[in-house]
């Protein structure tokens, strides 16, 4: 039963979506070292401790990190956002889930989920991580509330789906 949802749900996925979703890859800039962060109106790496970044930028530059695999530095930053922020929860559970760490993965993805259960991020990135344990009921369940929640067409919603199908997580 599991196979034949999992290949409907290829069969229904062409592979170029994900190039066109809501949640790209994060704009070119320079790669600041560890401990540094990009301030865009100096144009400069900045201090993580001596920036002027609001918590868009913040949340911006934690993307930036995350996607480059500096789930450590990326965490840095967000100690700096607001704890209760759903953003900044669903961004601890991504970085606390590559890091190897899933069981606090879930504790902030539900934290998020209980602030604003609209979050589709949080929800596919929670389904990212029930796709790699193997656990496709959670995951589905997620992708049915994505929906539910406006998410169908979104970044969130077609890299769950391709999970789901492959059995393999795609984060980016």
């Amino acid at each position: 039963m599991r196979f034949l949802l999992a290949s409907a749900l290829a069969f229904c996925l062409p592979v170029a979506a994900l190039a066109n979703s809501e949640e790209p890859a994060p704009p070119k800039k320079p790669k600041c070292e560890s401990g540094f962060v990009y301030d865009k109106k100096t144009k400069s790496c900045v201090s993580t401790n001596g920036h002027t970044l609001d918590t868009d930028a913040l949340y911006q530059e934690v993307r930036a990190l995350s996607y480059d695999g500096r789930y450590a530095d990326a965490q840095v930053l967000l100690a700096q956002m607001p704890a209760d922020d759903d953003r900044t929860l669903t961004y601890m559970g991504f970085t606390n889930r590559k890091m190897g760490h899933a069981e606090a993965a879930m504790e902030y993805y539900g934290r998020a989920l209980n602030k604003n259960p609209g979050n589709v991020l949080a929800r596919a990135y929670m389904g990212q991580g029930f796709v790699a344990d193997g656990n496709i009921a959670a995951a589905l369940e997620q992708l049915h509330k994505i929906r539910a929640h406006g998410g169908t067409g979104t970044w969130a919603e077609t890299s769950l789906r391709t999970a789901i199908a492959t059995g393999r997580p795609i984060d980016w």
